[in-house]
């Protein structure tokens, strides 16, 4: 998992170390999956299919792996997949977005219902969470040896909602959901190292978590539901402070 302090960028972030990396295969080959039944094999015409190899090549997933499935679903085989998006609240009111992939939409939803209520949370109704929130697109590009002002002007010049100075070597660039993948090709026609992209879900307000305990709990409930087979990303309006 991630250390404590990437929670602070709210977005969960879910970490591949050794331990992790058979979930995550698994859990990107469901992207795949469903990305090639709705939408066909070909990534230039298909948004999801693309993030979705990005993802598998951001964790080095075998590329056997990926034909593999992408043959699979091609031919209209496979299991009968689909995405869900769960909404609701955490303790001390962090509000959540839970997205999945599942085989069976009543079983997933009590799992994630559970989980919820378990941790000091509950399950919303559809809409009710999702208006506290704002999508993004988003890159992660390397700073590198580029001059970083340079950078985030050459990143507003591309079409970038706003720019974010977060980790030392690297800066978040976000964009319009649909401009993501224009903004990415202009930045790298202009040899910027991009090192990830995807979309994201930002809160129009944060819930500072400052209390250890109420950390706590809110660790232990993005803890359990990362360990759900079926969830593929969690968002919420957490900031984590000391």
């Amino acid at each position: 998992m991630s250390g404590h302090s990437k929670w602070s960028t709210i977005k969960h972030k879910k970490a591949l170390t050794d331990a992790k990396k058979a979930k995550a295969f698994s859990k990107i080959s469901r992207m795949i999956s469903v990305a090639v039944k709705e939408k066909g094999s070909n990534p230039d015409t298909n948004l999801a299919l693309r993030l979705a190899l990005e993802k598998a090549k951001e964790v080095n997933m075998p590329s056997e792996n990926i034909q593999r499935i992408i043959k699979k679903y091609s031919g209209g085989g496979g299991d009968q997949l689909q995405e869900i998006q769960f909404e609701g609240y955490g303790p001390g009111g962090v509000a959540l977005i839970i997205d999945a992939i599942t085989d069976s939409r009543n079983r997933t939803s009590q799992e994630i219902r559970h989980l919820l209520s378990s941790h000091g949370g509950t399950m919303a109704t559809p809409g009710s969470v999702m208006w506290l929130f704002e999508k993004y697109g988003e890159i992660v590009a390397a700073v590198g040896n580029a001059n970083r002002a340079d950078l985030e002007l050459l990143a507003i010049e591309a079409g970038a909602e706003d720019v974010q100075s977060g980790e030392s070597d690297a800066i978040t660039i976000l964009t319009r959901p649909e401009d993501l993948y224009r903004v990415k090709k202009f930045l790298e026609e202009k040899r910027v190292m991009v090192e990830k992209t995807g979309f994201d879900y930002k809160p129009k307000n944060v819930t500072v978590v400052s209390d250890p305990q109420l950390k706590k709990q809110v660790e232990d409930l993005f803890e359990a539901l990362d360990d759900n087979d079926d969830v593929q990303e969690i968002y919420s309006s957490a900031q984590f402070e000391n």
